[in-house]
């Protein structure tokens, strides 16, 4: 792969999180088609797209910031999924898996944050 963000192991875990979100977005009803999917969705393509953007900075600090902003996006999921639960549009185990993925990932943003810091 040419692109340095295409070898972090966080942003192929952001791709994995995100393709996720897109099946549990599914699962909501379509008059959330553009409030709570649509949010959802962007939220978590935010992530993968703030770290490739992010990794052409020139220097660490500002690639930080970018994984700071993608690290925003992660939690942004997370509200999103708990609006959905409380909802009834997700049952536990789907909201459990997707908050536990989420879970690893936000470990790993903020790991290479520290890193770039």
């Amino acid at each position: 792969m040419g692109f340095k963000f295409e070898n972090l192991e966080v942003w192929q875990l952001s791709l994995e999180y995100v393709d996720r979100i897109y099946e549990i977005s599914n699962l909501l009803p379509a008059k959330e088609q553009y409030n709570l999917k649509a949010q959802m969705i962007r939220s978590a393509t935010s992530i993968s797209l703030n770290i490739a953007e992010g990794s052409t900075s020139q220097s660490d600090p500002e690639f930080g910031r970018f994984v700071g902003m993608a690290i925003r996006s992660c939690i942004e999921v997370i509200g999103c999924l708990h609006l959905a639960k409380r909802r009834g549009y997700l049952n536990q185990e789907v909201f459990r898996e997707a908050y536990e993925s989420g879970e690893v990932l936000f470990a790993k943003l903020q790991a290479l944050r520290k890193k770039l810091k």
